[in-house]
């Protein structure tokens, strides 16, 4: 099955059209890095794929034993998220300038 994703990972077009990577770029590749175990390796091509992942766990426990204060956690961590991934990105254009 990981041979099957690595060789079937979907391209990026912001990076094919425009030359610059997107705020998702590296994210298949750290998921099939995780899936092989090398958890290093993952985090170094994709950080915010943890807490994305851990974020999406959490969803779907929600929406099966319906926390009280689910809805308020979820928005908690969508933002914690969004946030990592945006400085990821400025983090990963500004290492590119330079």
């Amino acid at each position: 099955m990981i041979s099957w994703l690595e060789n079937h990972m979907i391209p990026c077009l912001s990076k094919k059209f425009l030359g610059i990577d997107c705020p998702g770029c590296g994210m298949q590749r750290s998921l099939v890095e995780l899936l092989k175990g090398n958890f290093t390796d993952s985090f170094l091509l994709y950080p915010p794929l943890i807490p994305v992942m851990l974020m999406v766990g959490f969803l779907g426990v929600h929406l099966v034993f319906r926390f009280n204060n689910g809805g308020r956690y979820l928005q908690y961590l969508f933002i914690f998220n969004a946030a990592f991934i945006f400085l990821n990105y400025m983090a990963r254009l500004v290492l590119s300038i330079i």
